[in-house]
């Protein structure tokens, strides 16, 4: 009898158990700092699909800004969020404040989508959501790479630098995601 409930206990338990992928981070699992200072959920933008972005102020790639504000008027009142956040781990191509990087981006390419606060985004001191971005792939190669994340907080898909804000691959994608 004892073996009997005991096999029954432990089949309940197995019935009920989460599986481990279950409590996967998400985006939306981050709190992070803004460029201005404050603490902000992301999970703020649940429910809105994101297109994280680490970015640069003196990088090749740096023009991305522009397009970046593009594809923020065009499809930020249809769900989308622009999110950059700024990293010093590619060529020190990031080496100003937060308050030097605010006011670069404003002055310069008239960036109203969120920005953070500087991270790090690769290598041993990589901030967990850039973890999370990446797992199971490749650490970020270069400035201005692009996470397409879906509203549920989970990484649609990766874009390397070279890949333009309003390429038509990457419209095809947001408007994809947007429309689930």
């Amino acid at each position: 009898m004892k073996t009997l409930l005991l096999t029954l206990f432990i089949s309940c338990i197995a019935m009920t158990a989460i599986p481990a992928e279950a409590h996967a981070p998400t985006v939306h699992t981050f709190t992070m700092k803004t460029i201005a200072g404050a603490e902000k959920s992301l999970s703020d933008y649940k429910g809105r699909v994101m297109l994280i972005v680490n970015v640069a102020s003196f990088c090749g790639y740096t023009k991305q800004y522009a397009g970046l504000e593009q594809l923020h008027k065009a499809y930020a009142a249809k769900g989308l969020a622009v999110v950059g956040f700024p990293a010093n781990d590619f060529g020190a191509q990031e080496p100003g404040t937060d308050e030097e990087i605010k006011e670069f981006c404003s002055t310069k390419y008239n960036v109203s989508f969120d920005m953070f606060s500087k991270i790090t985004v690769k290598g041993s001191g990589k901030h967990p959501l850039y973890s999370t971005l990446t797992a199971g792939g490749a650490e970020v190669g270069w400035n201005f790479e692009k996470f397409l994340v879906g509203k549920d907080g989970t990484v649609i898909k990766r874009y390397k630098s070279n890949v333009e804000p309003n390429s038509a691959e990457l419209k095809a994608d947001i408007e994809a995601a947007l429309a689930q």
